[in-house]
């Protein structure tokens, strides 16, 4: 569903949070994802669990859940949100990790901002733990996966 306007302004073109009040609570769902590619001695480094920095899969996962908690201190005028559940999860695979991040609410508002700052956090946890094995390395490629309840209905990435 297309809308006409921008929601996040007001008819004077001025910034403004959006009044969710008369939307109707449903259970909504997001996934997003990202990668971040890098060495193959690092990617090694990582799954072998010998980068200096100690587990990075377990950093950056807390991390990630900790930015989607967060990402109304962040992204201005995102809405504070009760988050009903949080996972990160990472797979390992020709010279990337792809991050993957679901959340779930059940609100007034979706909930696609804190899993796509699920993904950014993650990522750039995962770059700072091997950044001293590797500055070469890449975050790319995150989206939005899809998404789930509230008026605009289900969205699916092609």
């Amino acid at each position: 569903m297309t809308q006409s306007r921008l929601t996040h302004l007001d008819m004077a073109g001025h910034a403004r949070m959006v009044d969710v009040s008369a939307k109707p609570v449903t259970h909504r769902k997001a996934v997003a994802c990202g990668e971040i590619l890098m060495a193959s001695r690092t990617l090694d480094m990582i799954q072998s669990g010998d980068m200096p920095k100690g587990d990075v899969y377990a950093t950056a996962r807390i991390a990630g859940i900790m930015a989607a908690k967060k990402t109304a201190d962040l992204i201005p005028l995102c809405h504070p949100l009760s988050l009903s559940s949080i996972s990160v999860d990472f797979a390992a695979g020709n010279d990337k990790v792809v991050i993957t991040a679901v959340v779930t609410t059940t609100g007034a508002t979706g909930v696609e901002i804190e899993a796509l700052t699920a993904v950014s956090v993650a990522a750039l946890t995962l770059y700072d733990m091997c950044k001293a094995v590797d500055r070469g390395m890449q975050i790319d490629n995150i989206r939005l996966l899809h998404k789930s309840g509230g008026q605009s209905g289900e969205y699916n990435a092609k």
